[in-house]
């Protein structure tokens, strides 16, 4: 906790005592998971009874609860008004959908060459462009609402109109021509519109309804000082039971199955520490106040894994080598996440003003 009690000025007075020990709650929520689902191995079967197609309830109730929180803050009676500069525009598709999805196919054929299984899972979740989790990792980490939405919807465009195609370019061509062999992927529209549509669609109409019928029945300074106030704590409970039912439908396996998980923990944990490095020091380097650098950040290194194991499933099935490693993903994405949030409050500190402006560029 040294790391923490080091962060000084706003960054630190903006967290809340859940926020700041954040790290604790989720290695407790992981412990809880991981345990109950070793313990009870039925408890996987019963809560996948609780799904819509191949939508998890429970997972989705999580995620949506989660996302509410930061999207009922976003002004969105302001974001006609507000014009991304093109810089970060195009640094933000850049990162999510050339440098992304080509250093995670790397990284997955450097570590995973000998399991083609796993090696596609983990291909998936690196096309799978992050529209869910980047909302509450960029909200604890101080980044700007407004523009991370505008990102996430940009993005969301690109994962409908190219998610397929990725898909079949990175798994069928690129990796054949690597390895000799094909696989077939057939992938729907639907599929993938579908997820967009849910985890994504539904949270922003939630905080829409709330914004525009709360002030107007009750003010915008009632909304701002005393609503929000309330309900951003109930982002990190979200949060919380969404780590509890992953890491019980999965707890199981992890236990069985310890040597793979480790083997695709290790590619996908040095993915997310590289963007990391690439997109905040690019920003930095770029003048990027603190707000945006994360904004930018985070809008790139996560990863939409309900999509990954969503495609996964449909595809390969549900016991698939495909799935488990596109399963695996959020478990180690979370955790790595929450520590790249702490280390972003640090390096604020030391790289950027109190007002948020690069120290290089002061």
């Amino acid at each position: 906790m040294g790391l923490i009690n080091k962060m000084s000025g706003e960054a630190s007075d903006q967290l809340s005592i859940i926020d700041k020990y954040l790290p604790i709650w989720i290695f407790l929520a992981m412990i809880i998971g991981v345990g109950s689902g070793a313990l009870y191995p039925e408890l996987a079967s019963i809560l996948d009874t609780f799904r819509i197609d191949t939508v998890s309830l429970p997972i989705s109730v999580g995620l949506l609860w989660m996302m509410y929180p930061p999207l009922a803050k976003v002004r969105y009676e302001k974001l006609s008004k507000i014009m991304l500069p093109k810089k970060m525009l195009g640094l933000s598709l850049l990162l999510n959908w050339i440098i992304g999805p080509l250093l995670m196919f790397s990284l997955a054929w450097i570590f995973l060459f000998d399991l083609p299984e796993y090696r596609i899972g983990i291909i998936l979740v690196g096309l799978a462009r992050c529209i869910a989790m980047v909302l509450i990792w960029n909200h604890l980490a101080g980044g700007n609402n407004e523009s991370s939405v505008i990102l996430v919807a940009i993005n969301s465009i690109f994962q409908i109109l190219m998610y397929s195609f990725y898909a079949y370019f990175f798994v069928t061509v690129l990796s054949s021509w690597i390895s000799g062999n094909t696989v077939v992927l057939n992938l729907s529209l639907w599929d993938v519109s579908k997820n967009v549509i849910i985890f994504l669609g539904i949270p922003i109409l939630a905080g829409v309804i709330t914004r525009f019928t709360l002030i107007r029945n009750k003010g915008e300074k009632w909304y701002d000082d005393i609503f929000i106030p309330k309900i951003s704590p109930t982002a990190i409970i979200g949060l919380l039971f969404t780590i509890i039912i992953m890491f019980s439908m999965k707890g199981e396996y992890i236990f069985a199955l310890p040597w793979d998980v480790l083997r695709i923990a290790v590619p996908l944990t040095s993915y997310f520490v590289i963007m990391f490095s690439i997109s905040f020091l690019l920003a930095w380097a770029l003048k990027f106040i603190y707000s945006d650098t994360i904004t930018l950040t985070f809008t790139a290194v996560g990863n939409n894994f309900e999509l990954a194991i969503t495609v996964a499933i449909g595809v390969f099935g549900i016991n698939s080598g495909e799935a488990f490693a596109a399963v695996i993903g959020p478990l180690i994405e979370v955790p790595v996440l929450i520590i790249l949030v702490y280390l972003s409050l640090w390096l604020k500190t030391k790289l950027f003003t109190n007002e948020g402006l690069p120290i290089l560029h002061k």
